[in-house]
């Protein structure tokens, strides 16, 4: 069975789905879901480019950023400290922790010792695949029997995206786990705010305005201070706020670093994007924008949103409400230590006098390392799309290198 024709047999039973609903069946479907299909989506063979695929480049500064958090727990506590726990959770295949690792291990070695590392991964596949990515570095992987994962004898592989184990006393790292959270879709009509559902026609899956499924949904936006126009569409991603939420309250002492895209509340719900974000990539193609204008733009002709077609096939994703994580994350405790485009974060790190370094030598190795660093700081590539944010608690305020810059966003 095709995901479309069970996502036909699901609507015809139940009725029209959220599109928060049809983004978990299309993204996350244990058989049948984009994600669950194979071990690795991005990369030149996938829909979309990471950081992770330029190569361990961006592992490596990770792994400065991590040696001094590192530093200041031990600091808090010389004599008790024991384990320094590196949870990453939408880990993939593993590659982003075996570049930390292997950093780690060749710089590290005191960090090395009392690393006890744990990947949380809803993929099925990627799980499978994460034991020969992980590698040399497999002893580091911290069973958690209470959740063991029956396909992975070693139990270190949770097999719940949202899952984060409690008390970790280190580090929390998600890159680019949020914006794939399914998300809620709504609009501004002339009769007040309605929610976009996903139903069915007989032939072609088709949008459909209806009441709003959840008061949270409301609630969020209030708190966020959006403002909608009629005619203007917005994502709210209720899945991102109860993560945040819960690795908040999983986190005894350390760090919380987030990195995606996004943007702050007041740009985020502007005419900037009055459209929307969510959106479908395949083959590293961002497909057409739901609505297509004719030269006069009073009059509009409505086209197939392109996040309904091929489910199952199709990358989706939007930008994070940046104001509604910091809110939930102070909420729950956490203080904010920066934000801050990636470029700024690892120039902080030091990627300008690697940059330097690299340039002295025109071998092939070497080449490729400065298109990586190029790709990962420049304006207009990842650097100024992908935000950095990160949170402490029980670790006081402390001047990170990463934070260097402090707040800079583009």
């Amino acid at each position: 069975m095709s995901l479309l024709s069970l996502l036909a047999e699901r609507i015809c039973h139940h009725g029209p789905l959220t599109v928060a609903e049809y983004m978990d069946y299309a993204l996350y479907h244990s058989e049948l879901g984009y994600y669950s299909s194979v071990d690795k989506r991005s990369g030149q063979r996938g829909d979309f480019f990471t950081s992770v695929d330029l190569g361990p480049t961006f592992g490596e500064f990770l792994a400065i950023q991590l040696e001094e958090m590192y530093d200041l727990l031990l600091r808090e506590r010389p004599e008790t400290f024991q384990d320094f726990d590196l949870v990453e959770v939408g880990s993939g295949n593993g590659q982003l922790a075996r570049d930390i690792l292997d950093t780690v291990e060749r710089d590290y070695p005191s960090l090395y010792k009392v690393l006890s590392v744990q990947l949380v991964e809803r993929s099925i596949m990627a799980r499978k695949a994460q034991t020969s990515i992980i590698g040399p570095h497999c002893h580091l992987l911290k069973t958690q029997r209470e959740h063991q994962d029956p396909q992975n004898s070693r139990g270190s592989i949770n097999p719940n995206v949202e899952h984060i184990p409690n008390g970790v006393t280190g580090v929390i790292l998600a890159n680019e786990l949020l914006d794939a959270l399914p998300v809620h879709v709504v609009e501004m009509r002339d009769d007040g705010l309605a929610e976009v559902y996903v139903d069915f026609d007989g032939s072609e899956l088709t949008e459909k305005f209806g009441p709003i499924s959840n008061p949270a949904i409301t609630a969020q936006l209030e708190k966020v201070g959006a403002n909608l126009q009629p005619g203007w569409r917005a994502e709210v991603n209720l899945n991102a706020v109860e993560w945040i939420r819960n690795a908040a309250r999983s986190l005894k002492q350390g760090f919380l670093i987030i990195i995606d895209y996004g943007h702050e509340s007041e740009r985020l719900y502007s005419s900037n994007y009055a459209h929307g974000t969510l959106s479908a990539y395949y083959q590293h193609q961002i497909d057409p924008s739901r609505k297509k204008y004719s030269a006069n733009e009073s009059t509009q002709s409505s086209t197939k949103p392109a996040w309904l077609v091929d489910p199952g096939n199709r990358d989706l994703t939007c930008h994070v409400d940046l104001t509604a994580v910091k809110q939930v994350a102070n909420d729950e405790g956490l203080k904010i230590l920066g934000l801050l485009d990636q470029t700024y974060f690892l120039l902080g790190l030091g990627t300008a006098e690697k940059f330097f370094q690299e340039s002295r030598n025109n071998d092939l190795d070497h080449l490729r390392k400065r298109l990586a660093l190029k790709t990962l700081l420049f304006p207009g590539g990842l650097g100024s799309t992908h935000k950095v944010l990160i949170f402490g608690k029980n670790v006081g305020m402390p001047a990170l290198r990463g934070c260097s810059y402090q707040k800079r966003l583009t």
